[in-house]
């Protein structure tokens, strides 16, 4: 009777649901802003399907508020605080956040951009000051901007665009000063300009990821620079900036201008598909979802760290016309019906690597 009784126990104890795995996340864009929506919403996909209960607060492109943001969380009842929280080091927050978080008991992945240079210095690495710190999830951001300034240039000389020198000239207008995945895009269009002696680049701006901004910097800059045809841009939203002031020029953007960007946002695939924009790279939105994958698997005794700390993976791909098309039909921009326990090595004992590139999704 006892041992009965005590398989019954055991039967429905295993029979409950575990408790759900809470997770935060600081979401630095605005709640209006095309990618990091996008970005969102992955998260909110891939919560559902592997049964974690997901808060998103946007900081609103405001550094203090997301830093306002992570002491409201810290401050809840024990309780009440999340598990996990995910924030990227937008406008060098992060070793900040990693301050106010220290001793609450929350665990943290930083995701999109991580700590680098003088403040990785500071703060050490993943696990070691600061052990709550599980490690960072990052796009190869610098592939973003490779990819794009090569398409571009290519682009370029396949329109014969060149000035009287005999030479392509380029106009670039990056994010932020601050931001690493930034100045990885940056480094990436240098490594392309690197690889081609025939272009030139005439000087870049910064537009701190605003249409506006680009708008108002690229008036100046054609005007400064007027044999400059390729624009490359930092985001999709720069992109679109700098297109606005070639039109008010009486330009026409994918003939006598071609501009790049990145970005999965509807309007930048609808651009692609006119011609408008000449190259487009998109991916990393996921990353947050990526992110999910790996706290998920952590929380159920399967450690990230046999793939490293500080990881970095190819998330980007570039969009022609067709794949565009095909994107927007099976995503609708940023809605993805998608199982992402299919990618959870505790589900999947035959996942032995993450594979956290869009191209497997495009497939």
């Amino acid at each position: 009777m006892l041992q009965r009784l005590a398989l019954f126990l055991i039967a429905a104890l295993l029979s409950w649901p575990a408790q759900a795995v809470s997770v935060a996340f600081i979401n630095p864009g605005r709640s209006s802003e095309a990618f990091w929506l996008a970005a969102s919403n992955a998260m909110a996909q891939a919560s559902q399907s592997l049964g974690i209960r997901l808060e998103v607060l946007y900081a609103e492109r405001e550094h203090l508020r997301g830093l306002e943001l992570v002491k409201a969380l810290v401050a809840r009842p024990p309780a009440e605080r999340p598990d996990y929280l995910l924030f990227s080091n937008d406008y060098g927050t992060a070793p900040e956040m990693l301050r106010l978080v220290d001793g609450s008991g929350i665990r943290v992945l930083l995701v999109f951009s991580s700590i680098h240079g003088a403040d990785q210095r500071q703060v050490g690495r993943p696990r070691e000051k600061y052990p709550f710190w599980l490690g960072s999830l990052e796009p190869d951001a610098e592939e973003a901007g490779y990819l794009t300034a090569k398409s571009l240039i290519e682009k370029g000389r396949q329109a014969r665009l060149q000035g009287a020198d005999g030479l392509l000239h380029l106009l670039a207008l990056a994010g932020d000063r601050s931001t690493p995945s930034s100045a990885a895009r940056n480094s990436g269009l240098q490594r392309a300009l690197a690889e081609a002696p025939d272009v030139v680049l005439d000087q870049l701006v910064y537009a701190n990821w605003n249409l506006d901004k680009a708008a108002e910097k690229t008036r100046w800059l054609i005007r400064r620079h007027p044999e400059a045809r390729l624009l490359w841009s930092g985001s999709d939203q720069i992109a679109f900036g700098a297109m606005k002031a070639w039109r008010e020029r009486g330009g026409t953007p994918g003939r006598d201008g071609l501009f790049s960007g990145v970005n999965t946002s509807t309007q930048a695939m609808e651009a692609i598909q006119r011609g408008e924009l000449s190259a487009l790279a998109g991916g990393h939105f996921l990353a947050g979802a990526w992110g999910l994958v790996m706290v998920h698997d952590h929380a159920r005794g399967r450690d990230f760290s046999e793939e490293g700390l500080d990881l970095v993976r190819p998330m980007f791909t570039l969009f022609n016309p067709e794949r565009a098309r095909y994107f927007v039909q099976r995503f609708g921009g940023a809605q993805l019906p998608l199982d992402f326990r299919q990618y959870s090595k505790a589900l999947n004992p035959r996942v032995q690597r993450y594979q956290f590139d869009v191209a497997v999704l495009l497939r």
